[in-house]
């Protein structure tokens, strides 16, 4: 309970203070009365158009303009549902209305890149295994796209919507960004469509990220979150740079944006871009060898100082490197300037160079600095097993999806097993990884080949089949 003095002093200062209050609004009562206008509410103010001479600077004439270029990707896929009571006619007689598909539902973004020809840029996750493809324009129209090709290694896609009265978004020279630039990420995260961040670049040539293929990445802090992927990342020329791809958090990309977001550079999609139009598929260009990691003992054998480089191992017969006079026990340690700590980043760097391009490594051979030019050749998209072991007929094979050579693993993907075929026989199954064989060691499509020159009596496979390994032997 309070005292009494304090009860008391509190009283008086309600009754004055109610007094007083009664006496300035009458006191302004009559100044009103006397001059409205000295009493008008002042109006919101809106921004300077200058502060001390200076125009106040804003991205909005910029977004203007590039924003009607990007554009909402709706897909649809029809996935099979699973359930073992759907075989039985019984249990569809008493159920017929329980639906034996459902249709999965996801949303990203796109950039106009051709006006006149419709053609839209976009991530190759976007639209993987999409039955249907709907781009809705900033303007609300939804219209439905072709599709044209897209290269998983790389995550870039290629559509073409029927719409005209379209804006298209320049295509800037993402090797001129240097880090501090300030960019802006335009697409539809979590659903909010034409929403914009802003932020600047955190790094270039961001590469060793686990889960992605070829990796050349813009990094950035602007926020990029589910739904941005294949939205625009511009400069303040309002010029496109970067394709937004992905976003790191250790808690998982829906977990939200701590300020680590990936953008593909404009040029990389460019020359997909391009191939994807002449030809529907991406084809690389390979140097034709093999590498491994160095380690202390390796480093300390050849003399050098650093551990780090790509030590090769074999150099087929007929590549670009054997042309070029690359041996085993040379160690790359750059590519085009770029330096190379690793094998596979010596293989990042191959696998983003078209065929017929020079890749300008610098070397050490026995300790000494070397430079060689080596030009690439084309690089095998699919071989036949039966050209080249007739144990292996029926099944064809391809490389590696990027994705699992970032994770560690080597060998070759069995991409399709014909029925009743001879590889069939002998168990060997669609998605089978071959990891090694009693034909030799190799790591990708092109060694794989190469070892069957000499074609062995037994022919053994250690294959990984989902989380199994296994082995089968092929007659």
């Amino acid at each position: 309970m309070r005292p009494i003095p304090t009860l008391l002093t509190l009283a008086l200062a309600a009754a004055f203070g109610g007094f007083v209050a009664t006496a300035i609004t009458a006191q302004l009562d009559n100044r009103a009365a006397a001059s409205p206008a000295s009493l008008a509410i002042p109006a919101t103010a809106a921004l300077p158009a200058a502060v001390a001479g200076q125009p106040v600077p804003s991205l909005a004439p910029m977004l203007e303009r590039a924003m009607p270029a990007v554009v909402s990707v709706n897909t649809k896929q029809v996935v099979r549902v699973r359930n073992p009571y759907f075989n039985d006619p019984f249990f569809r007689r008493l159920f017929p209305e329980v639906p034996q598909e459902r249709i999965n539902e996801s949303l990203g973004s796109g950039v106009i890149i051709d006006a006149a020809e419709g053609l839209v840029l976009t991530n190759h996750h976007v639209i993987d295994n999409a039955d249907d493809v709907q781009v809705t324009l900033a303007d609300g129209r939804t219209v439905k796209a072709e599709f044209i090709g897209s290269d998983r290694d790389t995550d870039v896609a290629l559509i073409r919507i029927p719409a005209d009265k379209l804006t298209a978004l320049p295509l800037g020279n993402s090797d001129q960004l240097r880090v501090g630039d300030f960019v802006v990420a335009i697409g539809n995260p979590f659903g909010f469509s034409q929403t914009v961040t802003s932020g600047i670049v955190s790094a270039v040539g961001r590469s060793g990220i686990r889960g992605l293929g070829y990796q050349n990445f813009i990094q950035t802090d602007a926020s990029i979150n589910p739904g941005n992927s294949g939205g625009a990342l511009v400069n303040l020329q309002g010029q496109l740079v970067g394709i937004n791809t992905a976003s790191f958090n250790p808690q998982g990309s829906m977990a939200g944006n701590i300020g680590l977001g990936l953008a593909i550079p404009s040029n990389l999609a460019r020359d997909v871009v391009d191939q994807l139009v002449k030809h529907g598929v991406v084809v690389r260009g390979t140097l034709g060898i093999e590498a491994q990691n160095l380690t202390p003992q390796i480093a300390q054998g050849l003399g050098l100082t650093e551990v780090r480089g790509a030590l090769v191992t074999r150099v087929l017969a007929g590549s670009g490197a054997a042309a070029a006079g690359l041996k085993p026990g040379d160690v790359v340690v750059t590519a085009n300037g770029q330096r190379v700590d690793s094998a596979q980043a010596l293989h990042n760097v191959e696998g983003l160079q078209p065929v017929g391009s020079t890749l300008t490594l610098d070397l050490r051979r026995d300790g000494k600095p070397l430079q060689l030019k080596v030009t690439l050749k084309e690089q095998p998209r699919a071989v036949a097993g039966d050209t080249l072991d007739p144990r292996l007929g029926g099944a064809t094979f391809v490389d590696l999806p990027e994705t699992l050579r970032q994770a560690g693993v080597s060998g070759v993907l069995v991409s399709e097993v014909k029925r009743g075929s001879r590889a069939a026989a002998s168990g060997l199954q669609q998605g089978d990884v071959v990891t090694e064989a009693t034909v030799g060691e190799f790591a990708d499509l092109a060694s794989w080949r190469a070892n069957f020159q000499n074609r062995p009596q037994q022919l053994v496979l250690r294959i990984v089949r989902g989380n199994v390994r296994g082995e089968l032997v092929m007659r």
